[in-house]
């Protein structure tokens, strides 16, 4: 078995690459297939946008969370209170969409609700990797990204939202959100400064 190298306070080191982190969320048919259960036309704009900033994430070495619901069909679930029955587990709705299934050493994160953070292990795991700031990315605006940045800014995590890398199917909403984060949670970029920041040595060559 190998001993991970440690550093003097006897912690194991981090990759350096990792202070920033990229999380998609909701990646997964149920958004982006015309037979899903939440698909919108609006929501395919998103995913040149994401498409940018995995492939940036990807070049720059940065950690890489993919985060999806999945429910389990035959028990009770809260959310059936507030949504029609979707993500269930074996279904097309929690397949990734073409292009976003994660590789190599990226994360595949499981949620039952809106954050992803929410009875998950994605604080400890960032914390772990020493993670300080997250570019959150995917679908919906005023859903589960928003949960999603709100908890990791709970967390003491700095949240980043990018400008054509996140949408939704009520515009309204998704401006009010923004302007929620901005205002009170984290940063807004275009999708250039994203870029750049995931794969400073690239620039925003794609």
């Amino acid at each position: 078995m190998t001993v991970p190298e440690r550093t003097n306070a006897g912690r194991p080191l981090t990759d350096e690459r990792h202070e920033i982190a990229l999380v998609l969320v909701d990646m997964i048919k149920a958004f982006f297939d015309p037979r899903g259960e939440f698909y919108y036309p609006a929501a395919e704009d998103v995913l040149p946008g994401v498409r940018r900033l995995l492939q940036a994430a990807r070049r720059g070495g940065r950690l890489v969370v993919h985060a999806h619901e999945v429910h389990r069909g035959s028990l009770t679930d809260l959310e059936g209170t507030k949504l029609p029955k979707h993500c269930v587990e074996g279904t097309l709705d929690v397949e990734f969409a073409p292009g976003f299934e994660p590789v190599d050493d990226e994360v595949d994160l499981v949620k039952r609700r809106y954050s992803a953070f929410f009875g998950t292990e994605l604080a400890l795991l960032l914390n772990e990797q020493g993670v300080r700031r997250i570019t959150v990315a995917g679908v919906k605006t005023n859903v589960c990204v928003r949960a999603t940045v709100q908890d990791a800014f709970a967390n003491g995590f700095e949240p980043i939202l990018v400008h054509g890398a996140v949408g939704s199917n009520r515009p309204r909403l998704h401006d009010a959100s923004l302007e929620d984060v901005e205002r009170y949670f984290g940063r807004l970029m275009t999708l250039d400064e994203a870029e750049s920041l995931l794969a400073p040595d690239e620039g925003t060559a794609r």
